[in-house]
């Protein structure tokens, strides 16, 4: 006979995934995270785990144990699988869960359209001066306007750090705008990008030759230090430096010293190493950056189409299906193996198969 499964949540982004999983034959459990007997009883009984976010987790005292590391997979020995709520799953230790037999999945997708007008309205906001004009307006005397003076987009390069969902979509938002489109990404061939109408180049030509460098890429041991002072210090004087990524990705006291150098001329950052970053952030003391807290995916659409593809992509694990945003598909046999061993049934979709 097969045993419910009990899925553990900490947020939904939109009341529409409670609606869809009430429809299942799966106990959903919210996790406190200010109740950590509470939430660790129900966490040791789960079979999945939809992780939290860490700026959600950091509300909580010690809220990074609520993030799926090595230390709360083995707190949890029933776990058959974790999801991020994004496109990130930097919360998510993929080689420890690999390692446990636990499926790790992540939503990459729905909010690539979100993130991708974001970038763009940094990328918008520091060319124009936007955030600029409005604090001289605000704080007063004005003074000479064209101290506000700003530059067009029309005709620029953009260099783009990962052509995923979001960096193929800022892609598009910019064509409008007929900019010379480089693009640093391992994971694409030549025949797409030429599909794309964009240029391969390595991640060294890009920073030079960009006037808005984009960084569009996971968080993962590859990219994380991608960007320090070496490539900072080869960036054009009047450049731009955008990251809706991960805070990570980048080196942050390197970033302030460019700025504060007058190597580049100004930042926009949506996400920091620590999240949300402190007040005393020096990089938010300066006028040539424009910070937002980690919301670029955060719109009213986005978040109802994150919480309906986490909805449906649970009902797919738990009937035994192959999640559609699996990220170690090796883990495949021996995770068929545990929720044959741990559920009663054995997955329906064969090693593989999608």
């Amino acid at each position: 006979m097969k045993a419910r499964p009990r899925l553990v949540y900490e947020r939904w982004t939109d009341p529409v995934a409670g609606d869809i999983l009430a429809e299942s034959d799966i106990d959903v459990v919210k996790l406190e995270l200010r109740a950590p007997e509470e939430g660790w009883a129900a966490l040791e009984s789960a079979h999945g785990y939809q992780v939290a976010t860490r700026t959600d987790v950091a509300c909580a005292a010690d809220g990074a144990q609520w993030l799926a590391t090595p230390a709360l997979v083995n707190r949890c020995p029933r776990l058959l699988a974790v999801c991020s709520a994004g496109a990130g799953y930097d919360v998510i230790d993929v080689e420890a869960c690999t390692r446990a037999g636990i499926a790790v999945c992540n939503n990459s997708g729905p909010g690539a359209e979100a993130v991708a007008e974001h970038a763009l309205g940094l990328m918008l906001d520091l060319a124009k001066k936007i955030t600029a004009a409005d604090r001289a307006l605000r704080t007063g005397p004005l003074g000479d306007r064209l101290a506000l003076r700003g530059t067009q987009l029309l005709g620029k390069t953009l260099g783009v750090v990962g052509l995923g969902a979001i960096g193929g979509r800022l892609v598009q938002l910019c064509a409008p705008f007929a900019m010379e489109v480089l693009v640093f990404d391992p994971y694409v061939d030549q025949a797409s990008a030429r599909d794309r109408g964009v240029t391969l180049v390595a991640l060294d030509e890009l920073v030079e030759r960009s006037d808005f460098v984009q960084l569009t890429c996971p968080l993962t041991a590859e990219t994380r230090g991608l960007f320090g002072a070496r490539q900072f210090a080869a960036m054009k004087p009047s450049a731009y430096f955008i990251t809706t990524a991960r805070g990570p990705v980048h080196d942050e006291a390197a970033l302030y010293d460019a700025l504060v150098g007058g190597r580049i001329a100004g930042a926009g950052l949506d996400v920091f190493h620590e999240e949300p970053p402190r007040q005393d952030n020096p990089l938010l003391r300066l006028d040539n950056v424009v910070a937002t807290p980690h919301v670029a995916g955060i719109t009213v659409e986005a978040a109802h189409d994150i919480a309906v593809a986490t909805a449906t992509q649970w009902q797919t694990i738990f009937a035994g299906r192959i999640p559609p945003r699996l990220l170690n598909p090796e883990v495949w046999p021996r995770y068929c193996d545990r929720f044959l061993e741990i559920l009663g049934v054995r997955p329906t979709a064969s090693c593989g198969v999608r």
